[in-house]
């Protein structure tokens, strides 16, 4: 039985150290999950591996069945989901490049499943999200980017929005006023969701580009993926120290 899970966001849409690995399909009470389910070993510990957004990216951030991709990796077995995401950065120190362990989250985005507990309800059920990042997760992450000698931003605000589309200037400055530190688009609800599950779930989060009206001219899809390339990198770095010391 294997513990621990990465979901990959853009750019993650596998994991290039993962040893002796095998992919199979789970059927789940909420559809189908985004991709099959690959499991492996990475630095001896046992990890599954989800993609987000399908390994061809092709599912856009509002119709991740994000209920079935969590409710399949608890069944697996799993207990503990490290999230890999792209964002943009809103504050001036988290620009292009950046890492960050985000440890609030403001939820902007609409319409989309965002609970387990609606239907066949004994009664109604609520959840604790004071604080929606799992504190252990995180200063696990934090302890693997010290280690990795990677520097990383402990904590941001994520503030989450539907998407497909980029924000325009002016909603960034909205969500800047909110209190986000940066901005992304698949963070609720599947926080939430683990939170519903039990589940020990934190983010990991690469810049990707300055946010809308934040960097000089209009937002650049090819310079977003050279950023996700070299951010990867160092993120793919930390997931191996993380993964080393839970040996």
């Amino acid at each position: 039985m294997t513990d621990i899970a990465i979901i990959g966001g853009s750019g993650l849409y596998h994991l290039e150290t993962m040893e002796n690995s095998h992919s199979d399909t789970v059927s789940t009470p909420y559809g189908p999950p985004s991709d099959a389910l690959t499991s492996g070993s990475i630095q001896g510990e046992q990890v599954v591996f989800l993609a987000r957004h399908g390994a061809a990216h092709t599912i856009p951030p509002h119709r991740v069945n994000y209920r079935a991709n969590l409710w399949a990796l608890k069944h697996r077995g799993v207990r503990t989901v490290i999230s890999v995401c792209a964002v943009g950065g809103i504050r001036t120190d988290l620009g292009p490049g950046s890492i960050i362990v985000p440890d609030q989250i403001i939820d902007y985005t609409w319409g989309r499943e965002h609970t387990l507990y609606e239907q066949d309800l004994s009664e109604v059920t609520h959840i604790d999200f004071t604080d929606p990042y799992c504190s252990e997760l995180r200063k696990a992450l934090i302890n693997a980017a010290a280690d990795a000698a990677i520097g990383i931003a402990p904590t941001a605000t994520y503030g989450a929005t539907q998407g497909p589309r980029l924000e325009t200037a002016a909603e960034i400055t909205r969500l800047e006023r909110d209190g986000c530190d940066i901005v992304g688009m698949t963070g609720m609800p599947e926080a939430s969701l683990a939170r519903e599950l039990g589940l020990c779930y934190a983010a990991i989060a690469v810049s990707a580009n300055d946010a809308a009206g934040r960097g000089d001219g209009p937002i650049e899809m090819d310079a977003i993926k050279t950023h996700l390339d070299t951010g990867l990198r160092r993120v793919n770095q930390i997931l191996q120290r993380l993964l080393l010391a839970r040996r």
